[in-house]
């Protein structure tokens, strides 16, 4: 699939060794593009080392706070692009241990910005992966959120992003004139994801025989979920609009999700059917139904998408369903390798 645009572009992506760091550069390396990456160790329990694409990076291993390697490397290399993607993503641990959620989060945001500004070959495009959860809680009858909805987060892995979010903002006025775009995305499931805390990968491996899936919550909290090739095949139009028409969308806000709202009971039974798991799903009501709502987390979410439409053409292309099961089959062959 390569691309003339991309053949030969050096693209710099922060969190490659995530989830969806390894979906993008997997995009990014079929198109032509040269890619580079930040990692603080090599783990090769990661989509990018199972689907072999680590064979076609180039790593950079160190820390996000690292602002002297940072600005090091981009003095050293003429970037077309940078994907800010590194993160703790997960709400419970940021819940637990938010100054470490804050140092990666809000810390790893500033010193990357600052890193690029001080180096010698600072002019490329950057995209900065914020989150719905940015947004805070708003009431359902105000949802979808709008890209120019206030940002008012109570929670800490949600006000880690919202601040990392308002300082790439920032670093995109006219006071540094930063060629940023700020992504807040719905929540991204598909292929690769190794984080088993988080509910689309828990319930597929549990599903599969490869542990117990016991639900947190009552289930009624709803989510947007948002197919992972749809998120990289969009994160390329962006960049590639920011590199070739900077003065049109330098400092922009896109949301992308479906727009469409699932409940986790509803997430969990449908893959539990499909995996014809029915007598264990009967015990996994059981203990919905005795279940309070979770503290610390939002409960209802969706994103309007109309904005990012009409700026790329984009919609999500993948209905959930068809994303659900080209995701069990990947983790079917994941889990029988690595279990």
């Amino acid at each position: 699939m390569k691309d003339i645009f991309w053949s030969n572009k050096n693209v710099f992506i922060t969190g490659i060794n995530g989830f969806v760091g390894g979906n993008l550069a997997e995009d990014l390396v079929a198109r032509g593009a040269n890619v580079y990456g930040l990692i603080r160790n090599v783990t090769e329990k990661s989509y990018l080392y199972f689907m072999n694409i680590n064979k076609n990076i180039e790593f950079i291993i160190g820390s996000i706070t690292n602002k002297e390697l940072l600005k090091s490397f981009f003095s050293e290399n003429n970037i077309d692009v940078c994907f800010h993607l590194a993160a703790q993503v997960e709400v419970g641990v940021a819940a637990d241990y938010p100054y470490l959620t804050w140092e990666t989060n809000v810390r790893g945001t500033y010193t990357l910005l600052e890193a690029i500004r001080e180096s010698t070959n600072n002019d490329f495009a950057i995209i900065m992966a914020s989150s719905d959860k940015a947004y805070g809680e708003y009431p359902p009858e105000e949802l979808p959120y709008k890209e120019d909805y206030p940002l008012k987060p109570i929670y800490p892995y949600d006000t880690s992003k919202a601040c990392a979010d308002l300082i790439a903002q920032s670093y995109s006025s006219n006071l540094y004139n930063m060629s940023i775009v700020i992504t807040r995305f719905a929540n991204i499931y598909g292929p690769g994801q190794l984080n088993f805390s988080a509910l689309i990968p828990d319930a597929i491996r549990c599903a599969l025989g490869y542990g117990k899936f016991i639900p947190r919550t009552n289930g009624s909290s709803k989510r947007d979920f948002l197919f992972v090739k749809n998120v990289s095949q969009l994160y390329c139009r962006i960049a590639k609009e920011l590199i070739q028409k900077k003065e049109k969308i330098k400092g922009h806000v896109f949301n992308a999700g479906t727009n469409e709202q699932k409940s986790v009971r509803e997430v969990v039974e449908n893959i539990f059917i499909s995996l014809e798991q029915k007598n264990e799903l009967i015990e996994i009501e059981k203990i919905f139904k005795k279940n309070k709502t979770t503290k610390g987390e939002i409960n209802f979410q969706s994103m309007d998408y109309n904005k990012v439409e009409s700026y790329f053409g984009w919609t999500p292309k993948t209905a959930f369903n068809d994303g659900l099961s080209i995701t069990i089959e990947w983790y079917k062959k994941y889990l029988k390798e690595n279990y």
